[in-house]
């Protein structure tokens, strides 16, 4: 027994060589240095790093090989350093931390640990602008914050508010609007409005899905309503959205995309429980139901279905129904948090100004996808007159001027009836025929009928 330990003792890993090749197989890198700060021990991985073999660093200074070395600090002072980044390599960084040895007193030498962190940095950096891309594009929590509050949004917010706040009750509702209008933003509103009155409890859950998102209505109706296992071939037990959303909202947009399902909704609002797709059993749920839509639900829904739904009528108002002022409003909206979220996710105090002609541009364009659409063209502009983060070289201000080459395409060709039909000449030259142009001309923003662009290419080859 006694020899069965003195086989596995320290001594007998240093003297086989066994602790080296432990170290070699470690990811960081190791380095050991006598009180001269010359090199008594690397591992391969410290080696690597330097682009040498181990036996070329022994004996040599290490700042030969790691200028900006601890090793020599920690000589200096005798002091620990803990997880310093420094070390920079080529275009290799480390975070370090280095240690020193202490015999009777006096230092004798000292060793670090580190590693590269090249990869932990660009990660961070990816991870940094995804927060920046987020922060760009969620939605308002405040109602007080939205643009239009006290204009053009005062009816449908004060409305928003007594689906969720009124003294008999929460409502059901059915919010209407053009393609980036702001119905998911609305729906979050009344969610938001909902838990501060307290008609919702603070946890109270928001779940959203887009109707329109699957291949057809049966997987939608799996997705919302649940499954039973066995009810058909491959089917599981699973629990669907309206379940999750008890006690809380559950917002439908594109609903009409719900089908021959939509009864299902129906006797879940009516009667406060459901059964899932396939299954027996009955499921009671106290859920707020907002449904949206780029259609007409009153001629998409059930009629009993559309008559619960609509208790409330939303409308959100397009872009083009939108005062100058609140454009303009808009404007230095979004540009301003755009600079608040480089502010906070790049720590750089940036200052981004529009030319005149720039911002003319952008205030009389046509937006078919609305606000979401001018949002994407001020993000968009921005983003090309700024530098990559590759280039930002730890600057702490950086002044940005948006110009007319930075806008998008489509932005920055002033619309004119003579770009459209120039536009349309293009498209028919490149084999297009008028409903296609016609589809790409609205690309372009501008609404022209594919009738009329065959009336058009018509006239011209009667010529």
């Amino acid at each position: 027994m006694l020899e069965r330990i003195y086989m596995f003792s320290l001594k007998y890993l240093k003297d086989n060589n066994i602790l080296e090749d432990i170290f070699d197989t470690i990811n960081d890198g190791v380095n050991v240095v006598n009180n001269q700060g010359r090199v008594i021990y690397c591992n391969k991985r410290s080696a690597e790093y330097a682009d040498v073999k181990p036996e070329d660093m022994i004996g040599k200074k290490v700042t030969d090989f790691y200028p900006d070395a601890i090793l020599l600090q920690v000589l200096e002072d005798g002091k620990p350093t803990l997880d310093k980044k420094i070390h920079y390599v080529g275009n290799k960084k480390y975070i370090v931390s280095a240690y020193p040895f202490v015999v009777n007193g006096e230092i004798e030498g000292a060793y670090s640990v580190f590693r590269d962190i090249r990869e932990i940095d660009i990660l961070n950096r990816k991870i940094q602008a995804l927060q920046l891309h987020l922060s760009l594009s969620d939605t308002e929590e405040e109602i007080s914050s939205l643009i239009g509050v006290e204009d053009s949004l005062t009816k449908v917010l004060q409305d928003a508010k007594r689906t969720i706040g009124s003294i008999g009750g929460p409502r059901h509702s059915i919010i209407i609007g053009d393609s980036g209008t702001g119905k998911t933003m609305l729906a979050k509103l009344i969610y938001n409005y909902g838990r501060e009155v307290g008609t919702l409890d603070s946890k109270a859950p928001f779940i959203e899905v887009n109707c329109a998102q699957f291949t057809n209505s049966d997987i939608a109706a799996l997705e919302i309503f649940g499954s039973e296992e066995g009810s058909f071939t491959g089917s599981i037990q699973k629990k669907g959205l309206l379940e999750r959303a008890n006690g809380g909202i559950l917002f439908l947009d594109e609903a009409h995309e719900l089908g021959n399902y939509q009864s299902i909704l129906l006797t879940a609002i009516e009667t406060g429980r459901f059964r899932r797709i396939g299954g027996n059993k009955e499921i009671s749920v106290d859920v707020i139901i907002i449904a949206a839509s780029t259609k007409n639900l009153k001629n998409e829904l059930l009629p009993e279905l559309y008559q619960r739904l609509a208790q409330y009528e939303l409308y959100l108002p397009p872009l083009n129904e939108r005062s100058e002022k609140e454009k303009t409003d808009l404007f230095y909206y979004f540009l301003n948090k755009y600079e608040e979220a480089v502010k906070k996710y790049q720590d750089i105090d940036y200052q981004v100004s529009f030319t005149e002609e720039a911002k003319r541009l952008i205030l009389s364009g046509n937006y078919p996808r609305n606000i979401r659409q001018f949002r994407d063209v001020i993000n968009y502009s921005i983003d090309q007159a700024s530098p990559l983060i590759a280039d930002l070289k730890n600057k702490k201000e950086i002044k940005v001027k948006v110009r007319t080459n930075h806008l998008p395409f489509e932005i920055s060709n002033e619309k004119s009836e003579d770009n459209m039909y120039e536009l349309i000449l293009n498209f028919r030259n490149s084999g297009m025929g008028p409903r296609k142009i016609s589809k790409e001309l609205e690309k372009y923003g501008y609404k022209f009928e594919y009738y009329k662009v065959a009336y058009y290419l018509k006239k011209l080859e009667d010529k």
